[in-house]
Parts: C-alpha cells; sequence; structure tokens
C-alpha cells in the first residue's frame, strides 16, 4: 500500500486575519440583530434648543446587549441621560451605557432614561423623522427613526 507523504496544510496569516474579522463581525450583527427599538419619539424642540429622545429597546437575543453610544446627523452631540427625583428635586446625569438584559426591554421614557440631543443643526416640524445611531458595545450599531411629535407630547 502507498504511503502518503505528511504534508501540513497552513492557511496563510492574512487569509486567517480575515476569516476571524468576518465571524467578528457577523457575531456583532446577529447580537445587534436582536436588538429593536419600537415607538421612537422626540417632542418638537424650540429653535437652537435641546430635546429628548424616547423608545423602547427590546432584546429577543439570548446574551444582553449594552448601549455605549448615540449619534445623529441632526444635532451637535447626543447622549444618554437619566432623570431622577432625590430629595424632592429632579435631576439629570449622564450615562455611559445601558445594558439591556437578554429576553427583556428597557425603556427610555419621560422622567426616566432619554437620548439628550443638544444644538439642533436645522428645524424640523411636528411629522418629521429624527435619525439617530445607537452604538452597541460589540461594535454593532442600531439605526432609529424617531418621530416629531408637539413640544406638549405626552
Amino acid at each position: 500500500m502507498p504511503t502518503i507523504p505528511n504534508r501540513s496544510f497552513r492557511l496563510p496569516s492574512a487569509l486567517l486575519l480575515t476569516i476571524a474579522a468576518a465571524f467578528v463581525s457577523a457575531l456583532a450583527f446577529a447580537q445587534s440583530a436582536s436588538l429593536v427599538a419600537k415607538d421612537a419619539w422626540i417632542r418638537k424642540p424650540p429653535a437652537g434648543e435641546t430635546a429628548a429622545v424616547y423608545f423602547v429597546l427590546e432584546n429577543s437575543g439570548t446574551k444582553p446587549i449594552t448601549v455605549v453610544g448615540v449619534t445623529s446627523p441632526v444635532a451637535e452631540s447626543a447622549m444618554i441621560h437619566e432623570t431622577s427625583t432625590v430629595e424632592g428635586q429632579s435631576r439629570m446625569r449622564m450615562r455611559d451605557k445601558v445594558v439591556v438584559p437578554a429576553g427583556k426591554s428597557v425603556a427610555f421614557a419621560p422622567e426616566g432614561l432619554h437620548v439628550m440631543f443638544v444644538g439642533f443643526r436645522y428645524d424640523v416640524s411636528v411629522g418629521d423623522r429624527v435619525p439617530l445611531t445607537l452604538q452597541l458595545e460589540d461594535g454593532g450599531k442600531l439605526a432609529i427613526s424617531a418621530v416629531v411629535r408637539p413640544l406638549d407630547a405626552k
């Protein structure tokens, strides 16, 4: 019986890195695909002022998903904030991250978590849609479109 030479098969390093990067990207997409935003809205801001964006994040996945930032082309800056009442005083503080547990939802709502837009770049009208993008800890992103409601909306 003939013998088969013992030859090791090695993939080039660049190919291995490309495969690894594609795998990581696929995992990030799969995780961010299990996160959805529902009922996004924003109060119509007075010209040049700030405004809060509200929505509900739902994680249908089996692992927690962490939101670590937010951007929007309509605002000079966008941040995750949380309003709380301490000793009868309403206070707002910036949050570095928000964790959405597996199989759970997290509400961004008035008097609680919200995305704060500062320095609107252009005027928006009631009924317009305002884009924003959540950055996820795993490198994924979630695009959201919030409808503009009247200033007195609740």
